[in-house]
């Protein structure tokens, strides 16, 4: 057999190079390129391994510089999102805080359930340098470091402490971050002596190889129980997740809205499984739901989960579906999350589930006084949107008019990224998707620093397409600095920065549970008094936008912004639009409760009316059996 004597870091840019995944007779890259920070632990091993690659073998794996190891995972979590799980790039750090920098990526993507490979250094496997520099030492156990903190929250781990462990490492990685049911972060631990050691490799281990991204079918009596129970309902609501945006079901699912009548509601992951205007489509549902899918909710005799995870936010922290003799269905790939709500479990494909429902209810159709309630409900909520857009709030507009803005002045295919704070909530509920990857937002682990990043993977997985990050002033200050790697790369993002001076979505939140929107605002620290409730500090966003590289645009008020806006599109670089808008001025409410706890005693009248509001809210939770 012949071999080829490369280190363990050529052998593994040499292998992530040939991968391919496959679904429908289409193949795509499986790990397109390589994000990486480098410093003692990579630099001489994958960091020369991509050098190599960049000069004898351009385009085998390129290269990405970033600024931030969290945020590199964030942009290759975005790419994995947009690229419906189908493709990924990797991402190497150095050792210690480069490497556990990379751990809150390393959660986001597993629990939103997106493939993104790892490849933190590790100290030396010899240890015959111990303790070296950025080494934890753990005095009863010598093979732990602080790598060890990716096991809970990788799909799969490994440490490749030799040579030849690495073929098995590999093809293990590729077989999780290449399977629906079982993707995540993927780490590979690569100690940096063991990164520059070299080994024979058979040429086999390089050639291209192929993983095929199934379709599986549903147990055909599962799926039989599924249809006598839905042929029964007479409120059936169908909740579109990520999982039927993934496997590309959105056209399955909208024929058989629109063939049977089901209303559709969406998660946060799932929201664009319908386009807003079609027939059936509900919007948003849960606690930042909108009230018209929200309504038929609690009404719903049969809910069919499709792709879903069942969250918290979703089932309103399981108050929503009041209905007392509810049934739940769940179609998923992965059948921990298919048995959620105590559902029916149907396990399988999200497009084949649906065409296999849409076959067996030929015929069948709701009632159509329920058609017409749900057009109604539709309706309804439409003018509600409308007014929130158009509202025309002084002195300064509100988050929702911004919204408004971004959405009417962006294209059907545009995308929007958000993640944490109280734009995830509004966006949910009044954004009006167009396009199933028109709406990117990371709600599963609801990051704060992952809207820029994310941005940026989501243009690099589509260039044509227009990315707005819409991100908050405490967002921004979290985590800005991919702004310079857009800039270095030529990718151009519409960031919308929104200025309110402090942290919107928690100041709401303490409001709610009688905490009196303490330590939410950014504000000095008065002298008097102690607090900080002083003016508002002297920050300049814009500025600090400019200085990394951004072209910035200041709009004041909302006629500006749209002026702004329809500027920045014309633009061929990465653009930051700042504005500032009204902390206080809500959005249009959702009628659902999303349990958070609240102090049981307490010596402020703001905490005990909170407190009563909470066991009120609490007596509607339903149990999961």
């Amino acid at each position: 057999m012949t071999a080829l004597r490369l280190t363990v870091g050529q052998a593994t840019v040499r292998f992530l190079a040939a991968q391919r995944s496959e679904r429908d007779g289409v193949e795509h890259r499986l790990v397109e390129g390589c994000f990486g920070i480098f410093g003692h632990g990579n630099v001489a091993g994958l960091g020369q391994a991509l050098l190599e690659a960049e000069l004898l073998r351009p385009g085998a794996l390129p290269y990405h510089q970033a600024r931030n190891e969290q945020g590199m995972v964030h942009a290759a979590a975005a790419f994995a999102r947009m690229r419906n799980r189908l493709s990924t790039l990797a991402c190497t750090s150095s050792i210690g805080p480069g490497a556990t920098n990379m751990v809150t990526g390393a959660a986001l993507a597993t629990i939103n359930r997106l493939p993104v490979l790892l490849l933190p250094s590790d100290t030396f496997a010899t240890r015959a340098a111990e303790p070296v520099l950025q080494q934890l030492e753990v005095p009863g156990a010598g093979d732990v470091t602080v790598n060890d903190c990716f096991r809970p929250v990788s799909r799969y781990f490994d440490r490749v402490s030799r040579p030849e462990q690495l073929p098995a490492a590999l093809l293990a990685a590729m077989r999780v971050l290449s399977d629906p049911a079982e993707t995540g972060a993927v780490t590979l631990c690569l100690p940096q002596d063991v990164q520059a050691e070299a080994y024979d490799w058979p040429e086999a281990l390089f050639a291209p190889r192929v993983w095929h991204v199934g379709r599986p079918v549903a147990d055909p009596a599962a799926l039989a129980r599924a249809i006598d129970v839905l042929r029964s309902a007479r409120r059936p609501l169908i909740v579109a997740g990520g999982g039927a945006i993934y496997s590309e079901a959105t056209s399955a699912l909208a024929a058989l809205a629109a063939a049977t009548g089901i209303p559709v509601a969406e998660t946060q992951a799932g929201k664009g499984s319908l386009s807003f205007d079609h027939a059936q489509s509900v919007g948003a549902v849960g606690a930042t739901g909108t009230t018209a899918a929200n309504d038929l909710a609690r009404q719903a005799d049969v809910v069919v989960g499709v792709g879903t995870r069942w969250t918290d936010f979703t089932t309103a922290s399981r108050s929503l579906f009041a209905e007392p003799d509810v049934r739940f269905i769940s179609c998923n790939v992965t059948a921990s999350d298919s048995a959620k709500q105590a559902a029916l479990p149907v396990v399988g494909d999200a497009r084949a589930t649906l065409q296999s429902l849409t076959d067996a209810l030929r015929g069948w159709s709701v009632d159509p006084s329920y058609r017409r309630e749900v057009a109604e409900a539709r309706r309804s909520w439409d003018e509600i949107v409308e007014r929130a857009y158009h509202g025309r709030h002084q002195p300064l507009p509100t988050q929702a008019e911004v919204i408004g803005a971004v959405n009417e002045l962006s294209g059907p295919a545009d995308v929007v990224v958000c993640a944490a704070g109280s734009m995830p909530g509004d966006l949910h509920k009044l954004w009006r998707a167009r396009d199933p990857k028109g709406y990117h937002v990371e709600y599963g682990y609801s990051c704060m620093g992952y809207e820029i990043a994310g941005g940026l993977g989501a243009k690099m997985a589509d260039p044509q397409r227009e990315v707005y990050v819409l991100v908050g002033d405490g967002s921004y200050l979290m985590m800005s600095q991919e702004l310079v790697t857009a800039v270095q790369e030529h990718v151009k993002l519409i960031v919308v920065l929104v200025q309110n001076h402090g942290f919107a979505s928690i100041g709401n939140l303490s409001e709610a549970t009688g905490s009196q929107r303490f330590g939410t605002r950014y504000r000095y620290r008065d002298q008097t008094t102690g607090r900080l409730d002083g003016g508002l500090l002297p920050v300049d966003l814009a500025d600090n936008a400019a200085s990394l590289g951004a072209v910035v645009l200041r709009a004041e008020g909302i006629d500006d912004l749209r002026s702004a806006l329809q500027q920045a599109r014309e633009e061929r670089q990465t653009v930051v639009v700042h504005v500032e808008t009204d902390p206080l001025a809500p959005a249009p409410g959702s009628g659902a409760w999303w349990e958070v706890p609240v102090a049981e005693v307490s010596a402020l009248d703001s905490t005990a009316r909170a407190r009563a509001d909470y066991e009120r809210s609490k007596r509607l939770q339903r149990p999961l059996a």
